[in-house]
């Protein structure tokens, strides 16, 4: 089949690399793709919401399938656009549906989900600008630390984590008064802060039943020992050695079968990812946030370990057949690290050439991911604070990181910064 994959970023790339390997994959592209994805598909110039684009290259190409990467087509309505449209409505879009994209778009809309389904969450409460002064009260009489978060995208920065009141209420006052992120903070959900070790847990679902596809812990913070400014993600380990089977049977009777059962008997149309951001609480599961796709840069560590087809995955979502799949991983362990711009997550250069990159897949087992990245004449160049990642494989996760970094240390570009301490916890 031909398969017209949406996005430009790391988790993109890491998106080719599997699909190609399928054998039921005949032609790929990737719209905009990086220099990365070019090697093995065929890069296209349009946008991810440009939807009248898009369709135009569907049916220039006769696509087959639509994987989308990115959350901000996903809310805007891409999988709608699709299906409305007569001489598209045939093509298998692998994404929810703008309302059930609602589930990452919207804070609040998902803090409703959860506990209309009975949901392991942290406790809420939601205020806008004609509530203001009850949000001033609420946070005054509130435990510290207190998690402040924009009802809407806003790029993975709209999270304040206050540990005091003066905090919290400045942050309150920017985000809602001043829209320190726009339109998304034009709503606060504030929250109840939990204790504990975040985790990811991934999962394919047609709406109906669902797969596992892995799991993984990511890194936000860009200093070492988990210090410093939130970014992103610094890098990723896969399997996490805490999450073990009575752990992850948790995660699926209280939080992802009441998620599936919660979209089924509220008809929503969510054929796609489903990246559940969790909190291991003392061995005890709760949902921080849904993601309506697959992380970055969680999706450059979960796919090298996982073995099953992805696009027969795929396939199986649209066809009816998703819980017949057998879903195999391999046995090994598996680490990425993220390698970023000077001055990243704040202010940085860009257009500096990226050496190396030739070399450090020459490290066994190691993969290189591109993220933000692009083409200078024949050089590839940095475009964004976060270039690329090197993800690797071990017989531990000590393993694959100094695999990881192995590879990092052949790539050089002005600026170029990674964590050396990714998986550290884990450190025997």
């Amino acid at each position: 089949m031909n398969i017209l994959l949406v996005g430009g970023g790391g988790r993109e790339h890491a998106l080719a690399w599997k699909m190609a390997q399928s054998h039921h994959c005949d032609n790929l592209f990737i719209a905009p793709g990086n220099p990365g994805t070019a090697s093995i598909g065929t890069n296209v110039d349009i946008q991810v919401n440009d939807f009248v684009g898009l369709k135009n290259c569907v049916l220039e190409n006769t696509i087959d399938m639509i994987v989308v990467g990115p959350e901000d087509p996903l809310v805007n309505g891409i999988y709608d656009y699709f299906a409305k449209e007569e001489d598209t409505k045939h093509v298998n879009v692998i994404g929810p549906s703008a309302e059930a994209a609602q589930m990452e778009g919207s804070k609040a809309y998902s803090k409703h989900f959860m506990q209309r389904h009975a949901i392991p969450t942290a406790t809420y409460a939601e205020f806008t600008h004609t509530n203001y002064a009850e949000g001033l009260d609420y946070i005054k009489a509130h435990t510290l630390p207190i998690v402040l978060k924009a009802d809407g995208l806003a790029a993975g920065k709209g999270v304040i984590i206050a540990f005091t009141h003066q905090e919290a209420l400045t942050s309150f006052e920017e985000m809602i008064q001043n829209k320190q992120f726009g339109e998304a903070s034009s709503k606060v959900v504030i929250e109840q802060f939990l204790e504990g070790i975040e985790v990811s847990v991934f999962a394919l679902t047609d709406g109906f039943t669902y797969q596992i596809i892995g799991h993984a812990k990511d890194y936000k913070r860009i200093g070492e020992g988990d210090t410093g400014l939130n970014t992103g993600g610094m890098g990723c380990v896969s399997p996490v050695p805490f999450m073990d089977e009575d752990f992850m049977k948790k995660v699926e009777d209280r939080i992802i079968k009441p998620t599936i059962k919660g979209i089924q008997s509220e008809n929503l149309t969510y054929k796609g990812f489903v990246f559940f951001g969790l909190m291991n609480c003392g061995g005890e599961p709760y949902v921080i946030e849904y993601n309506c796709r697959l992380g970055d840069p969680e999706t450059e560590v979960i796919l090298p370990r996982l073995q099953t087809d992805l696009v027969s995955l795929l396939a199986a979502a649209d066809n009816g057949t998703l819980e017949d799949v057998n879903i195999e991983y391999n046995p090994g362990s598996f680490a990425t690290v993220m390698a970023v711009s000077g001055g990243y997550p704040g202010d940085y250069k860009k257009d500096f050439p990226i050496h190396g990159l030739t070399d450090a897949v020459t490290v066994p087992g190691t993969l290189v991911f591109q993220a933000g990245t692009g083409f200078k004449e024949d050089a590839i160049v940095t475009k964004g604070g976060r270039v690329l990642t090197t993800t690797a494989q071990g017989s531990t996760l000590q393993d694959a990181v100094a695999n990881a970094q192995k590879a990092l240390a052949k790539i050089q570009f002005e600026g170029m910064y990674f964590r050396k301490d990714i998986g550290y916890e884990f450190a025997s």
